[in-house]
C-alpha cells in the first residue's frame, strides 16, 4: 500500500501545511482580505473584485472552503461567502505557535 509523504509526518504539522498552502496564492490572500474589509457576507459573484476569470476565481474558493478558512453557502440562485472568524483565528494561533517555536537570535551563525 503507498502511503502519502504527509502522512510521514505527524497531524499538528499537517494542519499547519495545509492552512499555510492556502495562503500561498496571492489571489487566496486578496479574497480573505476582500471579506475580512467588508465585514459582511458576500454574495454573488467575487471574481467581479478580482483580476481574474470567474473559474480561476472559484478554485481559490474551494481551496479556501477546503481548509474552511471561509464558509460559502447558497442562497437562492447565488453564493454567499464569508469569513470563519474561529478558523481564521485558530490559524493565526496556529502560526503564532509555529512561529514562537523558532528562538530568533541576532548573533545567528549563518548571515
Amino acid at each position: 500500500m503507498v502511503i502519502a509523504k504527509t502522512e510521514l509526518f505527524d497531524e499538528v504539522l499537517q494542519i499547519r501545511a495545509s492552512l499555510f498552502k492556502a495562503l500561498a496564492h496571492p489571489a487566496r490572500l486578496q479574497i480573505l482580505q476582500f471579506l475580512a474589509e467588508t465585514k459582511t457576507c458576500i454574495s454573488g459573484d467575487i471574481s467581479d473584485e478580482l483580476p481574474l476569470s470567474r473559474t480561476t476565481v472559484n478554485q481559490h474558493l474551494k481551496e479556501l472552503k477546503e481548509v474552511g478558512l471561509i464558509k460559502g453557502h447558497v442562497e437562492g440562485v447565488k453564493m454567499n461567502y464569508c469569513l470563519d472568524y474561529q478558523k481564521v483565528n485558530e490559524m493565526k494561533n496556529l502560526l503564532g505557535s509555529f512561529l514562537d517555536e523558532f528562538e530568533l537570535l541576532d548573533d545567528f551563525p549563518c548571515k
